[in-house]
């Protein structure tokens, strides 16, 4: 048997893949998260993709500069509240997805759902830092609910 023909009949090399649930505090985005984890992620996790990634992502807004009527902005102990407040908020619905990603795969009848669940927390606006991380991460599916403000908020 030549070289050519093992190469030829071997089983073509695992593709991984990376799914990004973009997450935030709505019921929307919940939503979409349980529908794709119980309706998509089983069959993308049996056979060759039993090693798929799904990173679920929350973007931290950036935190509003308010100034007192002096022109002041806050001293740095309410600035520092506001900080562990948001990152409370972050802990909380990254909490919350990872729940709907185990319970979707305690609710699968199938033995190969072997998805690895990352978390990943960012800083910024949310339409930039989504497309910035999808890219750099090559995702090859984005997974995000709709607010449904229409054009004008867009």
């Amino acid at each position: 048997m030549s070289t050519l023909e093992t190469t030829a009949s071997s089983p073509p090399p695992e593709h991984k893949k990376i799914f990004l649930a973009a997450v935030d505090e709505s019921e929307e985005s919940i939503h979409a998260l349980s529908w794709f984890a119980n309706k998509i992620l089983p069959a993308s996790s049996s056979g060759h993709h039993h090693r798929s990634t799904l990173v679920l992502l929350y973007v931290k807004p950036p935190p509003p500069l308010y100034f007192s009527p002096d022109g002041h902005v806050f001293s740095a102990d309410v600035m520092a509240a506001m900080d562990k407040y948001r990152n409370d908020v972050a802990e909380c619905i990254m909490v919350k997805a990872k729940r709907v990603c185990k319970e979707a795969a305690g609710d699968n009848d199938n033995g190969d759902y072997q998805v690895k669940v990352e978390t990943m927390i960012e800083n910024g606006d949310a339409r930039d830092v989504i497309c910035q991380v999808a890219e750099k991460l090559g995702v090859d599916v984005l997974v995000m609910g709709s607010h449904g403000y229409g054009p004008i908020k867009r």
